[in-house]
């Protein structure tokens, strides 16, 4: 379960699988100053006090084996869960599945794998890890993070597995994420306009915080994105209140 196959990456995949450091760049490049300096900060705290904890997380794609460098399929999709409401750390937030290590785990494939299966049910010899993107620290919950890139043409069925845990397992289609219809910027109350970062408005959705980064990152790198109103910025609530005005949580703009 810990192994890596760059090789069954399909080509639509390559940019992404050959160069896994630039989306840690091209994340950094759209966090404002003051926030990455506050991220810097906590880290090093989280160290001095032995806190930090290694965390995993599944990036999973799903999609045809073929394709182009740069060119999106159709059909792809990208596995999203949101976490349960009653949770202590980023409660009713998108996520990735995924969590912290068990003492057993060998690696953060293994543990994303674990992490994955325990949340969504998927089948992970259906899935083959691609690659590793440099691990990435998260307050408040302490966790060092390492996203696991990986690739299924069919990774079967997804559910959610424990409801006190999970509220919500989906395939998000990527041109979903790739629609400038969908994007938006977004912070929290007790911040300020400043620290706005990416974030989607998607069918039962708002994916911010560090997927939102993770996922636009991707975007970029990948040659996906298109040109988006960045201007376009709402506080955390107000963007949650637009989906609850639409039922569940509105539609997708697809």
């Amino acid at each position: 379960m810990g192994e890596l196959t760059p090789s069954a990456a399909p080509p639509w995949l390559a940019p992404l699988v050959t160069r896994p450091d630039a989306v840690k760049s091209a994340y950094r490049r759209r966090v404002p100053a003051e926030v990455l300096a506050a991220l810097s900060a906590a880290n090093a705290t989280a160290a001095m006090t032995g806190a930090r904890r290694d965390a995993a997380v599944l990036v999973l794609f799903s999609g045809p084996a073929d394709g182009a460098p740069g060119t999106l399929p159709e059909d792809a999709d990208l596995l999203v869960t949101v976490r349960a409401s009653t949770l202590r750390h980023h409660a009713g937030q998108a996520a990735f599945p995924g969590g912290a290590a068990d003492p057993g785990d060998d690696g953060p494939v293994h543990t994303a794998l674990r992490e994955a299966t325990e949340e969504t049910g998927i089948d992970a010899t259906r899935l083959h890890p691609l690659a590793t993107l440099e691990r990435m620290f998260i307050p408040p919950s302490g966790f060092h993070v390492v996203p696991v890139l990986s690739y299924s043409p069919d990774p079967g069925p997804v559910a959610v597995v424990d409801s006190s845990e999970t509220a919500l397992v989906a395939r998000v289609p990527v041109r979903a994420f790739v629609n400038p219809e969908n994007r938006i910027m977004v912070y929290r109350r007790e911040n300020t306009r400043r620290s706005a970062g990416p974030a989607f408005l998607l069918n039962e959705m708002v994916v911010w915080g560090f997927t939102g980064q993770i996922i636009a990152a991707m975007l970029d790198v990948a040659g996906w994105a298109q040109p988006w109103d960045t201007d376009n910025v709402r506080e955390l609530s107000d963007a949650m209140a637009v989906l609850d005005s639409q039922g569940s949580y509105g539609d997708a703009q697809l």
